[in-house]
Order: C-alpha cells, then sequence, then structure tokens
C-alpha cells in the first residue's frame, strides 16, 4: 500500500500528460515521439520534486513503524 502511495503522484502526472499529448496529436496529425516523451519527462520531474518530502515521510513512517527485534 505505501508502495502505491508514493508511486501514485508520478505514475498520475505520466498518465494525465500522455493523455493531453496524445490528444492533441490526434487532433493535430502530429506524430513526432520526442512529443511525448520530453513533456511527460519533464511533468514527471516537476511532480517528483514537490512531492519527494511526501514520499520521504511515508517511506520513515513505514519504517519507524516497524520493530528491529535486537539479537545478542
Amino acid at each position: 500500500m505505501v508502495a502505491a502511495m508514493m508511486a501514485a503522484p508520478l505514475l498520475i502526472t505520466a498518465l494525465v500528460t500522455g493523455l493531453v499529448i496524445g490528444l492533441l496529436q490526434a487532433l493535430t496529425s502530429v506524430q513526432e515521439m520526442t512529443l511525448t516523451f520530453v513533456p511527460k519527462v519533464a511533468a514527471m520531474l516537476v511532480v517528483f520534486s514537490l512531492s519527494a518530502s511526501f514520499m520521504v515521510g511515508l517511506a520513515v513512517r513505514l519504517f519507524d513503524s516497524r520493530v528491529i527485534p535486537v539479537i545478542g
């Protein structure tokens, strides 16, 4: 569940950006591969920089909630 919550912002961004770019390509009949790749990567980098603290917080809470047994 934590992995899905951490991946959700990036996956949703890729989905929405790909859908918008695909719609624009269908409407304009422009079939350029870089037109789909570059905006999607740029949008994902922006979303990653904005949601990195959220993702780190989730990971920290996950690992803090785990009890590590002391052997010795």
